[in-house]
């Protein structure tokens, strides 16, 4: 009798390590919330390639066992905010890894800054991500200079000296991205008449002609859209429909199979502003995980892969540095980093937990994403 009781005592013993969190200090327990399902899918699906095939390589940290912990926030901002904090407080993460899409990385981040976690974002690129959040890092540029990549594109490269603007009026993503491709455009020509007109729809959309009927009038010599892969790639393809033959461009939520897809000879020419090409490695670590992708997947990896491989690297080099598994140290560490070499490049954090590192644009050419150049920090 008194052995089983005893028994009894060991098992709520262990019970209460486990929950109490002092049963978890032999391992490290990393979150990943990525739209896995909705309109974002594809852009969640290729994050969390990059995430595990990082985690096969480097699968442990300061002599500890790292696990993963996988929530899929749907693409919708209610559900990432859940996400988060099913992260926390249930599966006891010392760090998160998230997400795709600007406006559901602000719906975690405070849920994540009142807990005490630090978060090391993909490719959300908004400035709201991390501002006031000292828990919120990122391993993509952000807007105002992905803003400028397109606007130099447009005035250098095309040639522009007018042009237009179409954007996603429910993603913030989109309207802020919008913003600074605006303002760099008209520092660049000197002229606050040379952006000729603005158009706006809302994610799901299928019928842009009222929107596109008007910008042909304008008679742009370009089109910027900064939306997500479907919608733009469903815009173009009705302006081309409607005859518009001018160039359009796009941010980096436009790199997707599906873009391409949905597309077809529509998307031709395109270009966009994104974070990396597998057909220009930048570091040592670049060669490595193109290599490592080719080899798990049969497929070139896309910036957003790259990102996610490059957001676990962040996140254990912290680890490292500090020497602990403790969040609040994880986060001081991160503030730190400088001059961390990954996938994408050479990563710094700035005051605010943005990375400063080198923008790629790509374009279009017969079916595929080619590098068309790199564009170094301001």
């Amino acid at each position: 009798m008194l052995g089983k009781r005893f028994g009894v005592l060991l098992v709520l013993l262990a019970f209460i390590m486990v929950f109490s969190g002092t049963g978890l200090a032999d391992e490290v327990r990393i979150g990943v919330y990525e739209p896995l399902t909705g309109p974002m899918a594809a852009g969640g699906q290729m994050t969390l390639e990059g995430i595990r095939l990082a985690h096969e390589l480097y699968p442990t940290v300061l002599g500890k066992e790292v696990r993963l912990f996988v929530e899929d926030n749907k693409t919708d901002k209610a559900e990432a905010a859940l996400t988060v904090s099913r992260l926390i407080e249930l599966h006891r993460v010392n760090a998160i890894i998230g997400t795709y899409g600007s406006s559901l990385a602000m719906s975690g981040g405070p849920v994540a800054e009142t807990a005490g976690i630090p978060v090391m974002g993909c490719s959300p690129t908004h400035p709201l991500v991390t501002e006031g959040n000292d828990y919120y890092f990122r391993a993509c540029f952000i807007d105002p200079f992905q803003g400028h990549i397109m606007a130099t594109y447009a005035y250098h490269t095309l040639g522009a000296r007018e042009v237009a603007i179409i954007q996603d009026i429910a993603q913030d993503y989109s309207v802020g991205l919008s913003h600074f491709f605006r303002q760099a455009f008209v520092e660049l020509t000197g002229d606050p008449a040379s952006v000729v007109g603005m158009s706006s729809y809302q994610t799901l959309d299928t019928d842009f002609t009222a929107q596109l009927t008007y910008l042909r009038g304008l008679n742009p010599d370009a089109v910027f859209a900064p939306g997500y892969y479907g919608d733009v790639a469903l815009l173009i393809t009705q302006a081309r429909e409607l005859g518009m033959d001018i160039p359009f461009l796009g941010g980096d939520a436009c790199e997707a199979p599906e873009f391409i897809e949905i597309g077809g000879q529509n998307v031709e020419g395109v270009a966009i502003s994104t974070h990396y090409s597998a057909d220009a490695p930048v570091t040592e670590e670049s060669t490595k995980f193109v290599e490592a992708f080719y080899e798990k997947y049969g497929h070139a990896p896309s910036a957003f892969a790259a990102l996610g491989y490059d957001a676990y690297l962040l996140i254990l080099d912290a680890i490292e540095r500090a020497g602990s598994i403790e969040p609040e140290d994880i986060r001081f560490a991160l503030s730190q980093t400088e001059g961390f070499e990954g996938a994408t490049g050479f990563i710094t954090m700035d005051e605010t937990g943005n990375a400063v590192k080198t923008g790629v644009i790509l374009q279009v050419q017969d079916g595929e994403f080619i590098y068309a150049g790199s564009v170094e920090p301001q």
